[in-house]
């Protein structure tokens, strides 16, 4: 099939990538506020396994070719829309192309993160002789091209016949181990793909606020977290409580959700709740710290693992890190940072700040001279690291755990104090 492909989010980069490999021609249509040479040189699409790589090697082959304007000469079978929810009116520009009046059969794919029923509102400028779906986008960040490439589920909003069949016949490669596509109207697979990050957003923030209570009454979470997941009906998926959640996809829809409950009228004080408790979670770990130095915490130096919102991903989008450099520089706290992943978005976004903050290219360099470590982004490089190392280079011993990656009772053990979401090695101590 032609396919004719428009955005420069993550989305648009994998899929263009999978299209053009199971051999779709693909024409890229990036938009304006992102040019190839920008985003080929973005440290998030570098950084995304195997997915650089797959541009490269279709663009070679042929299947993928990078577009200034839409070729008319070549009427595309798909028009698949992967855009931010601020680049609605680059959509709308695009459907109201002359080239879309003059024939008919295209179909539109929306997998953009848009209002619900904006499928049907762009259809309608294309022409109704077109069909349309709504594919809303559920890639994983740091695991993209595997979510495309080998789906557990595609929710695939259709209103007609045609629609359907023609998605199908796009995404066939894909979909040959097990059906994966679950078919429902457009603005239903519009509300699910929200409806799904809310209910995900809800659980972390119900056991971040069960981690809370259970350090105030002295009981192991961890305790708490096991038998709740054991319970059939609960399960253990997005049960680990931490220092809050983050990104551009997670946080966006949970807001876009929240923006669709608030202009249907109906105002969803338990979603308020879900975010104003992770925004809370975000400075917990500057709490604990304040806490064990008693708000004494002039001439105190600090190392940070871990500054992106997730491990295998270099995006700090709504990242916890940014909440909690603002509070330690506030306080006149020297941070020294270690990430795996290159971070330059880190130095705009705290400002310049060489007086108090530096950038380790070790994670043990940074721990030296510190008085505490906290585990922001648990890579896996932080999962086992040498303890006594960190007991020799830490000034004051204090282990600070926003991800509950480690034992309590073994960090004591190799003497350091050790300070957790809800766990503590001395559960008596709060």
């Amino acid at each position: 099939m032609r396919v004719l492909l428009h955005g420069s989010e993550l989305s648009a980069a994998t899929a263009v990538a999978a299209l053009a490999w199971v051999g779709h021609h693909v024409d890229w249509l990036l938009h304006e506020s992102v040019p190839w040479p920008t985003l080929a040189n973005a440290d998030w699409l570098r950084r995304e396994p195997s997915l650089m790589a797959q541009i490269e090697q279709a663009m070679a082959a042929g299947n993928l070719t990078i577009v200034a304007t839409p070729d008319v000469s070549e009427t595309p079978d798909i028009v698949w829309l992967a855009l931010s929810p601020s680049e609605r009116q680059s959509a709308n520009s695009l459907l109201q192309h002359p080239m879309f009046q003059e024939y008919s059969g295209a179909v539109l794919v929306n997998n953009s993160t848009f209002p619900v029923g904006e499928t049907e509102r762009l259809h309608s400028l294309m022409g109704h002789q077109h069909s349309r779906v709504a594919l809303p986008d559920t890639l994983e960040e740091g695991r993209a091209w595997l979510s495309f490439t080998r789906p557990v589920r595609w929710l695939l909003g259709c209103d007609d016949a045609m629609g359907e069949q023609m998605t199908r016949e796009l995404l066939r490669a894909f979909n040959r181990r097990s059906e994966v596509f679950q078919c429902m109207p457009c603005r239903a697979a519009e509300l699910t793909k929200l409806a799904i990050n809310g209910m995900l957003a809800t659980r972390i923030s119900y056991m971040n606020e069960i981690a809370g209570l259970a350090d105030t009454l002295g009981v192991d979470v961890e305790h708490v977290r096991q038998g709740m997941g054991a319970d059939t009906r609960i399960g253990f998926e997005y049960l680990y409580p931490g220092c809050g959640f983050g990104g551009p996809n997670f946080s966006r829809d949970l807001m876009r959700l929240a923006d669709v409950q608030s202009s249907s009228g109906r105002y969803s004080a338990l979603l308020e709740q879900v975010m104003d408790i992770n925004e809370q979670k975000k400075e917990t770990l500057f709490r604990k710290l304040w806490g064990f130095f008693e708000g004494d915490l002039a001439g105190k130096t600090v190392a940070i693992w871990g500054a992106a919102f997730k491990p295998g991903t270099a995006r700090i989008d709504h990242a916890p890190v940014l909440t909690l450099l603002e509070a330690l520089l506030a306080q006149g706290v020297t941070v020294k940072l270690h990430d795996p992943a290159p971070i330059p978005a880190l130095y705009s976004a705290v400002g310049q700040r060489a007086d108090l903050m530096t950038f380790a290219d070790d994670p043990y360099l940074a721990c030296q001279g510190a008085d505490a470590l906290m585990l922001v982004t648990e890579w896996k490089a932080y999962w086992n690291p040498d303890w006594h190392r960190l007991a020799s280079l830490l000034r004051e011993k204090l282990i600070l755990d926003g991800r509950n990656i480690y034992d309590p009772a073994f960090v004591a053990s190799c003497g350091l104090h050790y300070r957790g979401i809800g766990r503590r090695a001395d559960p008596t101590t709060l």
